[in-house]
């Protein structure tokens, strides 16, 4: 007898989430209103059929403005959902993600920050370019993209400020999340809409935050600033249009973007391909368990994860990572054979996604 395929997807939803789903009869495209994408690196690889199914095929079957909002991987994924062509744009940036390689001075264990800054202001330019003033203008999606913008010692970077910053907000972060505004704010550039920043579709009382209209001039530098994980690439300094000083990888301050979505409003959906169940606040959030947990701001939201037992049965039994980039130092071609893997098995959660969007199972959606 064959054995059933493991499952590989599960679907959480909020409590708001779940009661319009059970009054449609399903989750119609019409009923999402935002589309978050989550900080973290090469993990964002395992959405990239779902990201192609959802923007290629399933969400073309409605009409009504949808916010996307991303910090790092994140950002360049839901800007890339902005292009012309995105199911061809999402096979491109996977493509590009996986076989990228830098340069490695001898005994060195990793790049140089200054050389990775270097490159990826490269790819930026060569994935985007000619495109910016068409992905800005996309008749339907709102695109918002979330930096985290250095105060006091974070103000500008510095090889003893950065260093003891980021110290600080640590410690400041372990008391209290709020303490971490002493040290970062959230910076949101956001695309235009009737020659205004288009409204956020969260609102921004938990923690410091500005929005800065997104425009061509500061589209690349926003993009990479909100890419640049600290140490890992140079900070992105007096981006055009927004306050002076050093910008950083949005994941800092809103890892997975736990935000109180569509506040004020009577329905909507967020739909969210995420690589987990959990949405954890901000990247140093992650040694606090406590902060893991789903809150009323998720009400809203529908996770697509990959079920963990499913993930087991991936090159190594684990995610795409960045310790892939360390752990394969002398074998960029074993790395790049793990990861390809990983993102053709990763079609079934596009497939698992599209059979229940046509055939709802109530079974299938989980409490978030």
């Amino acid at each position: 007898m064959t054995r059933p395929a493991k499952k590989a997807l599960r679907i959480y939803a909020g409590p708001a989430a779940l009661a319009q789903i059970r009054e449609r009869g399903a989750l119609a495209p019409d009923m999402v209103r935002v589309i978050p994408a989550a900080a973290g690196g090469p993990k964002g690889l395992i959405l990239g059929p779902l990201d192609r199914f959802i923007f290629g095929d399933w969400l073309p079957g409605s009409a009504q403005p949808v916010h996307l909002i991303g910090g790092s991987i994140g950002a360049w994924r839901m800007a890339t959902a902005c292009l012309p062509d995105a199911v061809r744009a999402f096979e491109r940036l996977e493509h590009d993600y996986i076989h990228q390689e830098y340069d490695i001075e001898p005994g060195a264990k990793r790049p140089s920050a200054e050389h990775v800054s270097t490159r990826f202001a490269q790819n930026l330019q060569t994935f985007f370019g000619g495109e910016v003033t068409a992905l800005l203008a996309h008749p339907r999606y709102r695109l918002h993209v979330v930096t985290s913008h250095g105060r006091g010692l974070l103000a500008r970077e510095g090889r003893l400020a950065t260093p003891l910053g980021y110290l600080g907000a640590y410690a400041s972060n372990a008391i209290s999340r709020r303490g971490l505004a002493h040290w970062l704010e959230r910076v949101v550039f956001s695309s235009l809409d009737g020659g205004k920043p288009a409204r956020m579709p969260f609102d921004t009382e938990d923690f410091r935050t500005l929005q800065v209209a997104l425009v061509e001039r500061n589209f690349m530098p926003a993009l990479q600033a909100s890419c640049s994980i600290p140490f890992m690439l140079r900070a992105v300094h007096d981006i055009p249009g927004a306050p002076r000083g050093a910008y950083w990888d949005g994941g800092i301050t809103d890892y997975h973007l736990h935000l109180r979505y569509l506040s004020g409003e009577r329905d909507g959906i967020v739909l969210y391909p995420h690589f987990q169940k959990q949405v954890i606040p901000g990247w140093l959030d992650k040694a606090w368990r406590s902060r893991h947990h789903a809150t009323s701001a998720l009400d809203r939201m529908v996770v697509l994860a990959p079920d963990p037992e499913w993930v087991k049965t991936l090159p190594h039994a684990k995610l795409p990572d960045r310790n892939d980039f360390v752990n394969y130092l002398s074998d960029n071609a074993g790395r790049v054979r793990a990861w390809e893997q990983g993102v053709a098995a990763a079609r079934q959660l596009a497939d698992e996604f599209a059979e229940w969007c046509a055939r709802p199972d109530p079974a299938r959606l989980e409490p978030l």
